[in-house]
């Protein structure tokens, strides 16, 4: 059986978001199929997310409310084959990223605000693709990398009322926007008669040093014997924070005619992901001891890596119609997981459907279901231990996303 080349990468283009609402902070899947199509390509989509997540309290048994925020990111990407052997691309996405916040009177809240995070990234990778054969593809290159983010804490699941007393309530970091550079290399196989194709992607972790700007009106820290601690109105020392290594593994093959089925397994390394801003370490430290943390606590740190997978199968409905349905499955990065994140993994189904009024370009559609796992919710100072503050059970969220795509 043999599939049309154009056929194939127009049926594959069909869904065009991947990670959504993926473990931990990753939403893009950081997705390297558009450098990998034939010929000149250029894409450009957006996808938005509509999840629902709530949660009960542990002492107070209260319902959270929704907590978790909509958001949505764009992607880009810009591929020239200039001869049969050499291939360079441009490809712009936001591959991990946070957005939340308890509005509800629980323990999240209080009279001077909300428990909340919001944390952007933006990527551009250059890459080049050195062909030495029809069959393989050897390819490289530099990520540019910008992070920027921000973190409130309040209400009593961090004052001490119903958790180790930490004393954390009030506490705010504004993260200022950084930028630093990784790199990516990969190998991608394929038999184009038989629409096979198989690539692997590693993308190295990117090293942020940033001044956060910290500020605290809790009581317990303003009484703790740390300099610096009660006026956090300018930046006192600069804070690493490290975006994790990852690897993608993508295959496809025709199965029929006009017909391909597809797989994608990814994992990123979120067990070495941490956050502890420069005065929040220093607090932490002086708390830690008296709550079973001897070195101190992190803002955010995940006790697992994740590992996710999407399976699917394409179709050719006609000339100018086609589609596709997919499933897919998310690890998580461990559970209990923290108050700012608290879901682990997920199931999901998508369906995807694209126009091509011209060979040469196409506009496609898609949507995803996530039934979001069951989590238990701990503040920072429980990390590592089974203590926590908050149930997330039957949460769900709903994905969409729309792509245009131009062969010249």
């Amino acid at each position: 059986m043999k599939l049309k080349t154009l056929s194939t990468a127009i049926i594959l283009a069909t869904v065009p978001m991947t990670g959504a609402f993926a473990a931990a902070m990753d939403r893009s899947g950081q997705s390297i199929a558009a450098f990998l199509q034939p010929g000149n390509y250029f894409e450009a989509g957006i996808s938005a997310l509509d999840p629902d997540v709530s949660g009960q309290t542990n002492v107070t048994n209260q319902n959270t409310g929704d907590m978790a925020g909509d958001y949505y990111f764009p992607s880009a990407a810009l591929k020239f084959q200039p001869t049969s052997k050499f291939s360079v691309g441009l490809i712009y996405d936001q591959p991990f990223g946070a957005d939340a916040e308890y509005t509800s009177s629980t323990m999240f809240t209080s009279p001077t605000g909300n428990t909340k995070v919001e944390v952007d990234t933006q990527n551009l990778a250059l890459i080049f693709g050195f062909q030495p054969t029809v069959n393989w593809n050897i390819y490289g290159g530099g990520v540019y990398q910008t992070v920027k983010g921000n973190v409130e804490l309040q209400g009593t699941a961090y004052s001490g009322t119903a958790s180790p007393s930490t004393g954390f309530a009030g506490y705010k970091a504004n993260i200022g926007e950084d930028s630093a550079t990784g790199w990516l290399a990969g190998v991608a196989y394929q038999i184009p008669e038989i629409a096979l194709k198989a690539s692997l992607t590693y993308r190295s972790e990117i090293e942020h040093s940033v001044n956060i700007q910290e500020s605290s009106t809790g009581t317990n820290l303003a009484a703790l014997p740390v300099p610096g601690l009660i006026n956090l109105n300018a930046n006192q020392g600069s804070t690493d924070i490290t975006t994790p290594q990852s690897v993608n593994l993508d295959f496809q093959t025709g199965i029929m005619a006009d017909t391909v089925a597809f797989a994608n397994v990814r994992w990123v390394e979120w067990s070495k992901f941490a956050i502890r801003p420069y005065a929040f370490g220093r607090a932490s430290a002086a708390i830690g001891p008296a709550v079973g943390q001897p070195n101190g606590f992190d803002l955010v740190a995940y006790s697992d890596d994740q590992i996710s997978a999407t399976v699917g199968v394409g179709r050719k409905l006609s000339e100018q119609w086609a589609g596709n349905v997919s499933v897919g499955w998310d690890s998580g990065a461990g559970n209990p997981v923290s108050t700012l994140g608290p879901t682990e993994g997920y199931w999901n189904v998508g369906l995807g459907l694209q126009f091509s009024p011209a060979p040469n370009y196409f506009i496609a559609g898609g949507v995803k279901y996530f039934w979001l796992g069951d989590a238990k919710a701990q503040s920072g100072a429980q990390f590592g231990t089974p203590n926590t503050v908050a149930n997330f059970e039957d949460n769900d969220a709903l994905a969409y996303g729309l792509k245009i795509g131009y062969r010249f």
